[in-house]
């Protein structure tokens, strides 16, 4: 059987995964679902200092301590950023990368250089600065609209 560790987007938690975790174990495969720090039930965590470099120690921090192999890395949206990080760093223990309607960013890439539109240096910081804010304000899912001049 095989060992999956399922990687969350940057809006939901591990438990996002319950009945696809149930199932792959019902399949008698291993499932991990680890949540990144700062969101979901670790959400009392996120501060200014929590990064995607975070979120890819949590995953890496998972597969060490949990001391698993073969690895099949899954990650949905935003954990397309944290399983290519991963993948940069234990390539050994994976067996393979799955990028489920997920980010797939080249060296070098964030994640709002991979968003389907082009946003001005004047408005990024605008775009990234609403979802910060709206996290450490405590709203656990339901964000502001996204302002319309990203649109332009």
């Amino acid at each position: 059987m095989s060992t999956y560790v399922l990687v969350h987007g940057a809006w939901h938690g591990g438990w996002c995964w319950r009945e696809t975790a149930s199932a792959l174990r019902a399949a008698g495969h291993t499932v991990h679902t680890p949540t990144h720090t700062g969101v979901g039930e670790r959400s009392h965590q996120g501060t200014e200092a929590v990064t995607l470099e975070t979120h890819i120690r949590d995953v890496c921090g998972t597969i060490e301590f949990e001391e698993l192999n073969d690895v099949i890395l899954v990650g949905h949206s935003y954990g397309g950023m944290v399983i290519t990080g991963v993948a940069d760093r234990m390539a050994d223990r994976l067996r393979a990368l799955v990028y489920l309607d997920a980010f797939i960013p080249e060296h070098g890439q964030s994640l709002i250089d991979l968003l389907p539109i082009a946003l001005a240096p004047e408005v990024a910081p605008m775009f990234v600065n609403g979802f910060r804010d709206a996290a450490h304000a405590g709203h656990s899912g339901l964000m502001q609209p996204i302002p319309a001049e990203v649109f332009n």
